[in-house]
């Protein structure tokens, strides 16, 4: 599933909630000191009427302060001072800006410098998503002692969902490092899609190596080059993520945001998925999680329309307002958001409603497994697709011949199929009937009933090659009863990182080897009766990724001299039991 909502996407969006009239201040060029020497910019925005300090809450961002007054001016004039900081290198900020890198520490010295500022009572939180998302994490794992909560939406995770995922880099990264390059915000040149497709485009079709992506572009200023050198988690990327150690020392409310569609919603799961596995019983309780039907600017400006889908009126949450009354709780002994019913909230399309749960393990009640199977091996398009069915491998005949495609690197026809820009992505089915023989395509029953699937599914398929690495990349669908699809969840995994994306190890030619696919992204929605699932396993070939040219080496320095040519074969027999688990929810809702 292609991530087209990532980190820098809508950066200004307007906001739906009404102002309150309070009349406010604000203070410009405030100068942060960091413990380097280096001084950070700030905009402060606080109530004009202040008979006694306040408790602050403030954004670190790289995409110019200037790009949040609206969210300053709205916490101003709700009873907060509200401190917009550019991050160091971008804005009116000193020094140099590596991303991720200085956030962990800078956010620190921010959090305890408002902390002594006369207007401040000594109380400081942290708002923001994407970027801001992360940095409220990097702060966190300091644990600076006036840090009273942080509410991360759509938070970016270094080496998990960006700038790579399971070791594959997207062409995406060095638009947004461009965006985000020198003193002052690109958003035009950022928001210039005919550029960047002419660029990607470039690349793909004259088989250039990843590597040279930044030079192609005109930008070789950034730190492309060196986020090449470190292709998967290593010390680099650990020191921009807490340790089991930092999670089990936190101490402080938490509400996390994502939503299905979010670009960044594997990093937003990740780090609530790893706090609730250590911390504290005490801190666990107090993180709430909410997981909505939004893109990846949704998270913080809900949207009803999304990649060609409307969602109910339900779906508008005010996400200032919660924001506004999360603060209240944490820093002015308000009573907790009345919408925090549970732990965990999600919202169910279809029934479009809120739903909630004790935890995410518990919104689902059963599960069902589909067994892939084919007749013949034929299972290569959408009109002769091989089957997704109850029936176990035992119970089908001994002889089970398995399902091949071909995937050659040098084949250009489905770089053609891009996602990007297009309003319609998640309702857009062009790719399944146009493969190209690069890929597998599967079919469930229609659906005897309406049926909820909430969660995360779960691939296991069995698949042989004749080379040493390649990537592969599976969407779920929805076929509706009247032929259209709704784009449900993906993942995406590079073959050398099948059992750790820390050890690749290449693959044997011809060895049957299990594959487990656990990063499909977290939806819910009802499946309508009449409706069946359709399955799609390729190897991605686009100018929007990085392409494996299937050799074992450097993927990132491969060209068409590299190249090799794929023979991939999925095996559902008795022996080898290639199979999709879905989350059921059923019985009465949780409301």
């Amino acid at each position: 599933m292609r991530k087209i909502f990532s980190l820098a996407f809508l950066a200004f969006a307007p906001l739906h909630a009404e102002q309150a009239p309070a009349v406010i201040d604000f203070l410009w060029g405030v100068k942060i000191p960091m413990r380097d020497g280096i001084r950070l910019n700030a905009t402060v925005f606080k109530p004009k009427a202040m008979p006694a300090p306040l408790p602050v809450v403030f954004t670190l961002t790289p995409y110019i302060a200037d790009s949040y007054e609206d969210r300053a001016s709205y916490f101003a004039r709700h009873g907060y001072v509200f401190a917009l900081v550019d991050v160091r290198g971008r804005g009116n900020s000193e020094g140099g800006f590596e991303p991720f890198a200085n956030e962990a520490r800078d956010g620190y010295d921010i959090v305890e410098w408002l902390a002594r500022q006369p207007w401040s009572n000594g109380k400081v939180a942290m708002w923001g998503g994407s970027y801001a998302g992360f940095d409220q994490w990097a702060t966190l794992k300091e644990h600076p002692p006036h840090l009273a909560t942080i509410v991360p939406a759509a938070a970016a995770a270094a080496a998990v969902d960006f700038p790579f995922s399971n070791g594959m880099f997207t062409s995406y990264i060095v638009q947004w490092l461009t965006y985000t390059s020198g003193k002052t915000g690109n958003p035009k040149q950022f928001g210039d899609s005919t550029f960047w497709s002419e660029k990607f485009r470039e690349r793909y079709t004259r088989n250039l190596p990843f590597r040279e992506l930044d030079r192609m572009v005109g930008n070789t200023s950034t730190v492309f080059q060196k986020w090449m050198d470190h292709p998967q988690p290593d010390d680099y990327w650990d020191a921009m993520y807490p340790t089991p150690e930092q999670f089990a020392q936190i101490d402080i409310p938490i509400l996390t945001i994502t939503g299905y569609y979010d670009g960044d919603q594997t990093g937003a799961l990740h780090y609530y998925r790893d706090h609730m596995r250590y911390g504290s019983p005490a801190a666990r309780g107090r993180h709430n999680l909410i997981v909505g039907p939004w893109d990846h600017a949704g998270t913080r400006t809900p949207n009803r329309d999304v990649g060609g889908l409307k969602f109910g009126e339900a779906s508008l949450l005010d996400l200032n307002n919660l924001h506004r009354e999360w603060y209240d709780w944490t820093m002015k002994d308000g009573p907790k958001p009345a919408f925090l019913k549970q732990r965990v909230a999600w919202y169910a399309v279809g029934p479009e409603e809120w739903k909630y749960a004790a935890s995410l393990e518990a919104v689902a009640n059963r599960t069902r497994t589909l067994y892939l199977n084919s007749t013949d091996g034929q299972a290569n398009d959408a009109l002769h697709s091989g089957t997704l069915g109850p029936e176990k491998p035992a119970a089908l005949p001994a002889a089970s011949v398995p399902d091949r495609y071909v995937y050659d690197p040098l084949d250009l026809r489905p770089g053609a199929l891009e996602t990007a820009g297009n309003p319609n992505y998640l309702t857009d089915q062009t790719e399944p009937l146009n493969l190209f023989g690069d890929g597998l395509i599967y079919h469930s029953a229609p659906f005897a009933e309406d049926t909820e699937i909430s969660g995360a599914v779960r691939l296991e398929v069995w698949i042989a090659m004749d080379v040493p690495d390649t990537d592969f990349e599976v969407n779920l669908y929805e076929i509706l009863p009247n032929g259209g699809s709704v784009l449900l969840t993906g993942d995406a995994m590079r073959a050398r990182y099948r059992d750790s994306t820390r050890k690749p190890s290449p693959v044997e030619s011809g060895q049957i080897v299990k594959y487990e696919f656990h990063g499909f992204t977290w939806f819910s929605r009802r499946i309508a009766k009449g409706s069946r699932l359709r399955l799609m396993l390729r190897s991605p070939n686009s100018i929007q990724v990085e392409k494996n040219y299937n050799s074992g080496g450097v993927v990132a320095s491969e060209s068409a001299e590299d190249a090799r040519t794929a023979h991939i074969a999925l095996y559902h027999d008795a022996r080898h039991a290639s199979f999709l688990e879905l989350p059921i929810v059923s019985g009465a809702p949780s409301r």
